[in-house]
């Protein structure tokens, strides 16, 4: 199994408008995303051709929307991670670059 293009744990993951985990993992592997539980079921996983993410105004510094199959869900990051809380906007920031590169190669 490859290394993960990103990772992030402690990810509060909403479809308007209710939440579905408080404490999820945001993965990027192998061309695909993937959204799953603080359990590690999957909630909704796509090829990254098909996802479209962005970082809207109304967001806070952490926060991404993301559309996935066609349903959005909101991404909040930096919730859990242990003893250590991570920069959520660095985590936000490090998710919008993977999936823009991996969209990219794909298109060229």
């Amino acid at each position: 199994m490859a290394e993960p293009d990103f990772s992030a744990r402690g990810v509060r993951i909403e479809r308007w408008p209710r939440s579905l985990t408080r404490a999820g993992q945001v993965l990027i592997q192998d061309g695909r995303l993937a959204l799953l539980t603080s359990y590690g079921r999957v909630i909704d996983s796509a090829p990254l051709r098909a996802v479209q993410a962005a970082r809207p105004w109304f967001a806070g510094k952490g926060s991404t929307v993301a559309t996935v199959n066609g349903t959005r869900y909101r991404l909040t990051m930096g919730q859990r991670s242990g003893g250590r809380r991570p920069d959520a906007s660095a985590l936000a920031g490090r998710f919008l670059e993977a999936v823009s590169r991996a969209t990219t190669r794909t298109k060229g």
